[in-house]
């Protein structure tokens, strides 16, 4: 056994905690949206093919807005194609995942689905293939009333209200030679610059997001958020952030650390988007909108290309990584990066909903079940109300070969005090031992324990399948207590858990 000492004040608070920060994303890659969010055969079919069991689940996760339609897919998208009868609709190749896009879900249709499942849409424009005017329609079609052509159609295909996006994103990691119209970041702030300044004439209410880095390990790392402020700085509101996570050739040390480095991530990106701030001489702030993350074991991914012209198929299966107790530990400690920045990560995306790298998996015809990564993501989002708080934490250390030394146990807090509600979300790194956390909360004053929530395994492999989709689940923390202000409670090895708080 060792020990730990963490302690909760809230005067140390971070910033508030703004709902978006619990976001999602939806994009036509696999089975995602087809077979997905979308199986009209399904016995639990509504009338418009969504599925109310997966709807259930959604809800449950408490994802606010949910970015659409991609990701890759968008580089390549026309967004026309998605609207109007569906028996017109023209099926297109996306090029992005190798796969045949029917169009069957749209704009209109997916829209249908927010409202039904509780959360907002936030729309990715093509800056990959298109570029200006396309967006510029795009939002016309979407935020005006009426009156015009393009408000027109929206409403002759069945919207008479606007959709009323308020959050855009300015295309999708064009810093990546992956991408379909990959471009430098000084081609791209331009085009980026000039399409928010049109998108503002059109409708200044927006919120902008430009494309930063898509990972802290591209080479353009740094410089291409200082090339793309510098064009964009005036016109957008947020910088992207994406990141994903992986045990590499068995180094689970350096994997179970892996938010050290979103960590510094966001706070390189921070500190570049100052620097170019304080060069304007602006007082307008940049905040971070980290709209891809998760962890996603990439270099298991089967190539996606064709192997002949006519080899495009519908919905195949993709990324479908199934997560163990070890990646929902990880999992949950990005959840705490995030809170730990609340201040500066005004909007964040689980990479991705259902299916694709998701917390989310359906069998067709049959059942859905929650993966592992289900269970830290709903009981944050659940919890997590008014400030994050800064903890102080004295605890073991370890040395890890990607990230240095890290401490063992990592943690935030969130305090409401309008309700008298605090939560308290905890990590534990280390692979051999329980920990002993000892954590004082006499800055809370006069509190009771509400509810606990253990996450971990004796086998820290263990997964939830279609075959056993219960297996693994989360349990309430025995022996958690309270004794003259302290709180006690001890977690086992490799483990995330949450405390919450009620003062009496």
């Amino acid at each position: 056994m060792t020990a730990a000492r963490l302690t909760v004040d809230p005067r140390f608070a971070i910033g508030a905690v703004r709902r978006r920060l619990f976001g999602g994303f939806v994009e036509h890659l696999g089975r995602h949206v087809y077979d997905g969010i979308y199986e009209p055969g399904h016995p639990r079919a509504d009338e418009q093919g969504f599925r109310g069991d997966v709807l259930e689940l959604v809800r449950e996760l408490g994802v606010s807005t949910i970015r659409y339609p991609g990701g890759n897919f968008v580089s390549g998208f026309r967004w026309e194609d998605s609207v109007g009868p569906r028996a017109q609709r023209p099926r297109r190749l996306d090029l992005a995942w190798h796969s045949t896009e029917t169009n069957e879900i749209g704009l209109h249709e997916f829209s249908d689905w927010l409202d039904k499942a509780g959360s907002d849409l936030m729309l990715a424009v093509n800056l990959g293939t298109r570029g200006t005017l396309e967006a510029i329609d795009l939002l016309e079609y979407c935020n005006v009333p009426g009156g015009t052509t393009l408000s027109q159609q929206r409403i002759d295909n069945g919207r008479a209200a606007p959709l009323g996006v308020r959050v855009w994103c300015l295309g999708n990691e064009m810093d990546g030679p992956w991408q379909l119209g990959h471009r430098s970041a000084d081609d791209y702030g331009k085009i980026a610059a000039q399409t928010a300044k049109g998108m503002r004439q059109l409708d200044p209410s927006i919120e902008l997001v430009v494309c930063g880095s898509s990972g802290a390990q591209m080479l353009t790392f740094g410089e291409w958020e200082r090339v793309v402020l510098q064009h964009t700085y005036d016109d957008v509101d947020m910088i992207s952030c994406h990141a994903y996570y992986q045990e590499h050739h068995g180094d689970i040390d350096s994997f179970l650390a892996s938010a050290v480095d979103m960590d510094s991530f966001i706070e390189k990106v921070v500190a570049t988007a100052d620097h170019v701030g304080a060069v304007k001489g602006s007082d307008k702030r940049i905040d971070i909108s980290f709209d891809e993350w998760n962890v996603w074991y990439i270099d298991r991914v089967d190539s996606v290309k064709p192997t002949a012209i006519d080899d495009w198929p519908v919905a195949p299966r993709l990324l479908e990584d199934v997560y163990s107790v070890v990646d929902a530990v990880v999992f949950g400690s990005l959840l705490i990066s995030l809170l730990k920045h609340a201040d500066r990560v005004a909007s964040a995306s689980l990479a991705q909903l259902v299916n694709v790298i998701a917390p989310i998996m359906t069998e067709p015809g049959g059942p859905t079940w929650r993966q592992t990564t289900f269970f830290p993501f709903a009981i944050t989002s659940r919890l997590a109300r008014g400030v994050a708080v800064r903890l102080r934490i004295d605890a073991p250390v370890i040395d890890t070969a990607r990230h240095g030394t890290v401490s063992g146990v990592d943690a935030v807090s969130t305090h409401d005090a309008e309700t008298g509600a605090t939560a308290i979300f905890v990590v534990h790194r280390g692979r051999h031992d329980a920990v002993d956390l000892v954590i004082d909360i006499t800055g809370l004053g006069e509190v009771e324990i509400v509810e606990t929530h253990l996450l971990a395994d004796d086998d820290p492999s263990a997964r939830n399948t279609l075959d056993d989709p219960e297996r693994v689940q989360p349990r309430a923390l025995e022996g958690a207590r309270i004794v003259d202000g302290l709180l006690h409670v001890t977690l086992p090895p490799i483990a995330w858990a949450a405390v919450a708080l009620q003062a009496r």
